[in-house]
């Protein structure tokens, strides 16, 4: 497994830290607080049942790919009893920052229980039926087996991979039904906390533009995949323009989907290079990323971050999160490893020893601040009022 490692008792172990962590919560509430120890309650249930289905399925997967894979599945490191306390420690935290700041109003609390359960459970087979695919291009180290209909012309080289080993990369409809069930799987139920993790310094980056409407603000998310964040940013930022930008058609169209289904304007979806956005310089005032720098060569992942002060209005506030690295979280470094042999991460080892701040600053970027939370490490960065813009 990536996230909380092999090993006999991983499920236990997991299952008795939840019920500590709700013992906990509930103890010293009053009875005018029950209501929210109630909601908090239901939170943290939904989250540990997420959590233990994430980790049941990597066991199952694992040992079964062993039994069953042509090269017996990846090798990977050991990962120490002392990393797997750390890794619930801060996966804790994590959820009880979720729950402080959606009770504290940064976002509604319904995008705690948000997600598509019945899409879910439909699609769920079909990742089990995927796997095969997957141990046999691992196996064959084919990192390139794409749909025939692909025109790579459209694509910058380093996109058209088997990113995961999944099927068809990035580039099918099969593809992105699945993305949003098997990235739940891989954090256990967490990935949504950690996008959520952007919602308050983009609320406080927001603030420079507090004289204009929010009808009147535009915010840009690069590399909007299936709409999983733009979700997040639409319950946070209610009133305010939502852009979504992605390579992938297939992805988009997943993500319009998705997002039809909400209330209030749909998000504009438009497909393009985040190297190259296809937008006016200062046309808005927050830029997101999440997830994206990681597979980028470093080239890449520079002309990215130039892109995103290009289009930012002077003032405006730029979020990116991504995997930690190991100059931030050095205790989980058998994780990292073990990420980048378990899934075809070609970019990964470059990226995690990678400063993005010195990349933020070579932009033109100020104010730069960085935390992390559980396996995401967060950056806020200003574009200056007065500043020249990179090449």
């Amino acid at each position: 497994m990536f996230l909380f490692g092999q090993g006999k008792g991983t499920l236990s172990l997991a299952a008795s830290a939840a019920i500590r962590w709700n013992e906990a919560s509930v103890k010293g509430c009053s009875r005018a607080a029950m209501p929210d120890a109630v909601s908090k309650l239901a939170y943290q249930t939904l989250q540990q049942g997420k959590s233990l289905v994430g980790l049941a399925h990597k066991e199952l997967s694992t040992r079964l790919g062993q039994l069953l894979a042509a090269d017996g599945g990846p090798k990977t490191v050991p990962v120490p009893p002392e990393m797997l306390n750390q890794l619930r420690a801060s996966m804790d935290r994590l959820l009880e920052l979720d729950w402080q700041e959606a009770e504290r109003g940064v976002y509604p609390a319904s995008l705690l229980f948000d997600a598509p359960w019945l899409d879910w459970a439909t699609r769920y087979p079909l990742v089990w039926l995927d796997l095969p695919n997957i141990w046999s291009r691992r196996s064959q180290r084919n990192v390139r087996d794409l749909p025939r209909d692909v025109e790579p012309e459209n694509y910058p080289g380093y996109y058209l991979q088997n990113f995961h080993h999944q099927t068809d990369g990035y580039l099918s409809d099969h593809s992105a039904a699945l993305y949003d069930l098997q990235v739940e799987i891989l954090f256990n139920g967490t990935a949504d906390p950690m996008r959520r993790r952007l919602l308050a310094p983009l609320q406080r980056g927001l603030r420079a533009f507090e004289g204009r409407r929010p009808g009147q603000l535009r915010v840009l998310d690069v590399a909007a995949g299936t709409g999983r964040t733009l979700r997040q940013l639409r319950g946070a930022l209610p009133g305010v323009q939502l852009v979504g930008v992605d390579l992938s058609a297939a992805y988009l169209r997943e993500a319009n989907r998705c997002l039809s289904q909400l209330p209030g304007e749909l998000p504009q979806l438009v497909q393009g290079n985040a190297e190259a956005l296809p937008f006016a310089d200062g046309s808005f005032q927050a830029v997101t990323c999440v997830f994206l720098l990681h597979e980028l060569p470093a080239e890449a992942r520079q002309n990215v971050i130039n892109a995103c002060f290009k289009v930012l209005e002077p003032g405006g506030v730029l979020l990116l999160a991504d995997s930690i690295q190991l100059a931030d979280s050095p205790q989980f470094s058998a994780a990292m490893e073990n990420f980048r042999r378990v899934f075809h991460e070609p970019y990964y080892r470059d990226y995690v020893g990678d400063d993005i701040e010195a990349r933020l600053h070579q932009a033109g970027f100020e104010a730069v601040s960085a935390q992390t939370h559980f396996m995401t490490r967060v950056w806020c960065a200003t574009r200056p009022r007065e500043a020249a813009v990179p090449v």
